[in-house]
């Protein structure tokens, strides 16, 4: 809560020590977990042109609302915001190149607290693409403030924590990518250590400091999401559950921390519960609607597990209407959702699948010049539905659950897997009575890969790797949609069989 200080401004930094820059944004921080979105920024904004601090937190905050709303005058707010923090930060060093002058702080620790904040700004700023995103400035940083040279002031916890994010992070988001390119990465003097990298994230996320949101939010995403979207599935909720734990005790309202509690509940097939958490997160606040979108993502698939296609085609309807991230899947689920109900049921609004379906190709978008794969996924099975009298897709919302690996999920659920084993052996006969087209070998593997899942859900092994067989025999697959994610997917599961890099590349190949 505010300490009741009026917010100075001022063009010299001097007027504004670290120490009480650092208390201020980590009560803006507390009032942003608590849903209060405006009074945060409110409470930065004033010191944003000579602290640092403040700085870095109201560009943070600018970049997360732009990259939810994903509107492009927020996008082009934020980034001149980042830009205008790093000039903030660059005043603050000396003619001498790299100190950093605080009244009454020692000058070792503002460099230090200088060093870390341009370099998240940099990180933010620069194209992902460039070399000097993998600058080695948070390890150099690591290095010295464990040496024997290294100054603790008052606030080099909160250092510690920033050190740690970015440490944390880096080793992080190597391990995941697949051998072929770590072999580029190491050549150029780089490695990745997932296991270093968790460490340092939940040393960060466990101690109070300025960046323990930053390290529990990439640990809550790494655990509940990244481990869906490039591993095997799985996910690590006993992990996520611990990380959650502390912010559900302080934030109890938290659209956060409600949101990921959902997501925890979904991935342990308490499926009924993700769907209360998810409505509860959409009700704790109204000031950023983006926080309600995520929801109706995960509102999506949770109905959808249940087979409720007129609930998931509801949520679907919602993001079409109030999100601008992707046009062309929120269509291409509305369609889905709606092509699985019988002919004879009516679809609400009137809406007709195969008009839905055609229209996703006009809705792609490009971002830095390249469509999202997903995106691009949707198009292609979307294109057979420009004929006249088009070949319908078979089960198309339970060939996209599955590329958002959906069918763990409901592992736990037996009711759930034997219900989707049902519509996926309907839908396997209704293939065999209709007359043989262009689609029906890539119709007959979607349902077969299906299948294989539900048995591997219900433990009928052999029975699972005859459909995986079904599919594997059928042809030589290369140049196939979704290939990279397929890729990290496999790297995923040979590191789970602690299989050896030189092997791991000789698989992928296959």
């Amino acid at each position: 809560m505010s300490n009741g200080k009026d917010a100075r401004t001022t063009d010299n930094p001097a007027q504004v020590s670290l120490k009480e820059s650092l208390d201020d944004c980590m009560e803006a921080l507390d009032l942003f977990l608590n849903n209060r979105f405006t009074e945060c920024m409110e409470r930065l904004k004033p010191r944003m042109h000579d602290s640092m601090y403040h700085a870095l937190i109201y560009a943070s905050v600018l970049e997360m609302q732009a990259m939810m709303t994903f509107e492009h005058d927020d996008i082009t707010n934020a980034g001149a915001t980042m830009k205008r923090a790093q000039e903030v930060c660059q005043r603050f060093r000396r003619k001498s190149p790299g100190l950093v002058r605080f009244p009454g702080d020692s000058v070792t620790e503002g460099k230090y607290h200088f060093l870390r904040s341009s370099f998240m700004l940099k990180c933010v700023l620069l194209n992902a693409n460039s070399r000097e995103l993998l600058s080695p400035s948070s390890r150099e940083l690591h290095t010295h403030i464990q040496s024997q040279e290294a100054v603790f002031g008052p606030s080099h916890l909160h250092l510690e924590g920033g050190v740690a994010f970015g440490i944390g992070a880096f080793n992080l988001t190597l391990s995941l990518f697949p051998v072929r390119i770590l072999k580029l990465l190491e050549f150029a003097g780089f490695s990745g250590d997932k296991d270093y990298g968790l460490s340092q994230l939940v040393s960060g996320a466990t101690a109070v400091n300025l960046r323990s949101m930053l390290c529990a939010l990439l640990l809550l995403c790494y655990h509940t999401f990244l481990t869906f979207i490039l591993g095997t599935g799985e996910g690590e909720v006993t992990e996520a559950e611990k990380v959650l734990a502390p912010f559900r005790l302080r934030y109890p309202k938290g659209a956060i921390f409600l949101f990921f509690a959902g997501r925890t509940e979904e991935m342990k097939g308490n499926i009924d519960k993700a769907v209360c958490l998810f409505e509860d997160g959409c009700k704790a606040q109204q000031e950023w609607k983006q926080f309600h979108h995520m929801c109706y993502w995960e509102l999506l698939w949770c109905f959808t597990y249940k087979q409720m296609w007129k609930m998931a085609y509801f949520y679907a309807d919602l993001l079409t209407k109030e999100s601008r991230w992707s046009q062309a899947m929120y269509v291409y689920m509305k369609a889905a959702c709606l092509s699985m109900l019988c002919k004879e049921e009516s679809r609400p609004f009137g809406e007709d699948e195969v008009e839905l379906f055609r229209r996703v190709p006009s809705l792609k978008q490009k971002i830095a010049g390249k469509s999202p794969p997903t995106e691009k996924f949707a198009i292609r099975k979307a294109r057979r539905y420009r004929a006249a009298s088009p070949i319908r897709l078979p089960v198309p919302v339970l060939e996209m659950m599955y590329m958002w690996n959906g069918f763990t999920m409901i592992r736990k659920c037996p009711e759930l897997t034997e219900g989707m084993m049902q519509t996926l052996v309907e839908a396997e006969r209704t293939l065999a009575d209709a007359p043989v087209n262009e689609y029906s070998v890539d119709d007959y593997c979607v349902i077969q890969l299906l299948k294989g899942l539900c048995l591997q859900n219900q433990g009928r092994l052999p029975a699972a790797e005859e459909c995986f067989n079904n599919v594997y025999r059928r042809t030589n697959y290369k140049d196939y949609s979704m290939e990279s994610r397929t890729q990290f997917r496999v790297h995923a599961a040979l590191a789970k069989l602690k299989v050896n890099p030189a092997e791991q590349e000789d698989m992928t190949r296959l």
